[in-house]
């Protein structure tokens, strides 16, 4: 069992929901497509328009505008980032069992289970290069998904950012990360955003060019949790699970204050707050998409992925994808 050992660490105060964070209910028009279960944390489109995102249960699923769900395939575990990897074949961030690669079809291979030995316990996003190159996020090497609460409150910098190339060698790109979360190629493919969950902000890794190498702060001191992202036409869309709550920002300087939330009932640990954020950021850190939904109806948004005029957000918890038309 992992002992609970919090680092205490000092946030800045969040920034207000006024001005260009305004809050609004934007989000709450979109439709929602029931999933058949619960959490399609990430979600692809497919070219037909259907989309496509694991459940809490393990089960891959196909769901479409007022037609039946398809289940396509049983990864086992709990399945979180998914991206296409090729045509009808797309990689899968198992937290419990790693990356997999799954087909349309419904087969399910592992990828990669582990590194100098050890098995990945928290895998999380993921982001496909045109050369077929794989970058992935491992949240932690102490907590596991189920446990993601225990991670954020204890602070400790275990999480990494990894790429496996096309011929199967796996390499880390990156390490002391606090909750290592979302990952995302810009266009060109020269840099990757992580995002950094237990610190609420978005790096940028550098791949080519004379930064090669280098990580830069893109993105600090953010209103909520960044969770999954994705990136399009000039645009880093940045999920948010929740904003950000007082009582965690009180907590992270006072270690004490968290081995006793630690110690709680799970009904009495902070939990996310029913408010669903999806921002959109272009490559200079301008944000120029707010959308919220202060009526919790679109909620715990871990993931927005935009495709052919419409944001498809998934959900750790909610039963559906919701569809926004953003054009």
């Amino acid at each position: 069992m992992t002992s609970f050992e919090p680092v205490a660490w000092t946030p800045s105060p969040p920034p207000p929901l006024t001005g260009d964070l305004e809050k609004n209910t934007t989000l709450a028009t979109a439709a929602l497509w029931p999933v058949g279960g619960v959490g399609p944390e990430d979600v692809i489109v497919d070219s037909d328009g259907s989309a496509i995102g694991g459940l809490e249960d393990g089960r891959i699923v196909r769901v479409r505008d007022g037609t039946p769900i398809e289940e396509i395939a049983n990864a086992g575990g709990r399945p979180l980032g998914i991206e296409w990897l090729d045509d009808g074949v797309m990689v899968v961030c198992n937290a419990d069992l790693g990356l997999q690669r799954v087909t349309v079809t419904g087969e399910v291979t592992t990828l990669v289970r582990g590194f100098e030995g050890d098995d990945f316990i928290f895998t999380n996003n993921a982001a496909v290069a045109s050369d077929g190159t794989i970058y992935f996020s491992d949240t932690s090497t102490r907590w596991g998904i189920h446990e993601y609460v225990a991670d954020l409150l204890e602070g400790q910098p275990t999480g990494r950012v990894f790429k496996v190339t096309s011929d199967g060698s796996l390499e880390l790109i990156h390490d002391g990360l606090h909750f290592a979360n979302g990952v995302a190629l810009d266009d060109a493919e020269s840099s990757l955003f992580v995002a950094e969950t237990g610190t609420y902000r978005v790096h940028r890794h550098w791949l080519t060019g004379d930064q090669a190498g280098t990580t830069e702060l893109f993105l600090d001191n953010l209103a909520g949790f960044p969770d999954n992202l994705t990136f399009s036409d000039g645009i880093l869309w940045v999920s948010m699970a929740s904003p950000r709550q007082s009582i965690i920002d009180l907590m992270l300087p006072r270690p004490w204050m968290r081995k006793l939330s630690y110690k709680m009932p799970e009904s009495l640990k902070p939990k996310p707050v029913k408010h669903g954020i999806v921002l959109g950021y272009d490559t200079t850190g301008k944000l120029v998409h707010n959308l919220q939904d202060t009526s919790g109806r679109v909620s715990i948004t871990t993931s927005a992925r935009y495709h052919d005029g419409r944001l498809f957000i998934g959900s750790l918890s909610e039963p559906h994808i919701a569809v926004y038309e953003l054009s």
